[in-house]
């Protein structure tokens, strides 16, 4: 059956993978981010199977109006990726920057809740539904200069587990990927303020994950049968494992 499915942060990374694989799939993809013209060229490359929509997840009175703002044929949205997100810095907690810190809150947790109330209660109503959040690694793993992106993204992840709790017995289902080490996206350009020679070095020597293998993984959630539900996908690559905790000695 094919479904209609809607992508934050769609304009590139995990969003365009995801925006891709869905339409390759033979699903219709709302592709939601802030980049009009990535938006422009994703329709162009797939057709009139993905609706382009401007749309900035920190704007709450913006996503507050989505259903209705929707075209009437794409108002039933069957799957949420909640995929729109950001790191912003690695400097320790006692040096980091207040504002890098109130954007990861404001577009990490307050855009996410804000989209999954805006959609939520008519996949209730029609007692069918999936939401797919992004969180990472980093809600569970620790790492110097983490905090803040660590901490939205622990959020992310126990926010998913309570929807579930609130829908227990209903057919609408959450799902929370948390990808590792992951390479080919914008994420470490931002996070270094637009530096590419310090985002290569983040994945210099391995072979991290792809926005594709991210992309997989949300398909094959989605596709299988009503009744499954898959609370949690922790994915690493093989060169990345969890470490000893750190013991500093004098």
């Amino acid at each position: 059956m094919a479904l209609t499915i809607l992508v934050t942060g769609a304009t590139a990374g995990f969003g365009a993978a995801i925006a891709r694989r869905f339409v390759r799939d033979g699903h219709r993809v709302i592709a939601a981010g802030r980049r009009a013209a990535r938006l422009t060229d994703l329709q162009q490359e797939l057709g009139d199977a993905l609706l382009p929509l401007m749309l900035d997840v920190t704007d709450a009175k913006a996503v507050a109006a989505l259903p209705g703002s929707l075209p009437p044929t794409w108002r039933e949205v069957d799957v949420l990726v909640n995929n729109a997100g950001l790191a912003l810095g690695l400097d320790p907690a006692f040096t980091a920057d207040i504002e890098d810190w109130d954007h990861m809150v404001a577009v990490n947790v307050s855009g996410l809740i804000h989209i999954t109330r805006a959609l939520l209660p008519g996949m209730v109503e029609r007692n069918r539904g999936h939401i797919i959040n992004l969180s990472s690694i980093a809600a569970v793993y620790p790492y110097p200069g983490g905090h803040v992106y660590g901490a939205s993204k622990a959020f992310v992840t126990q926010f998913s587990l309570n929807l579930r709790a609130d829908l227990a017995g209903r057919s609408v289902r959450v799902t929370d990927l948390e990808p590792g080490l992951c390479g080919g996206t914008e994420f470490s350009v931002n996070r270094f303020g637009g530096d590419q020679e310090k985002a290569d070095a983040v994945y210099a020597g391995t072979v991290p994950l792809t926005a594709e293998d991210i992309a997989e993984a949300a398909a094959w959630v989605v596709g299988l049968p009503p009744h499954v539900n898959i609370n949690r996908m922790e994915l690493m690559p093989t060169c990345q494992a969890a470490g000893p905790l750190a013991v500093k000695r004098s």
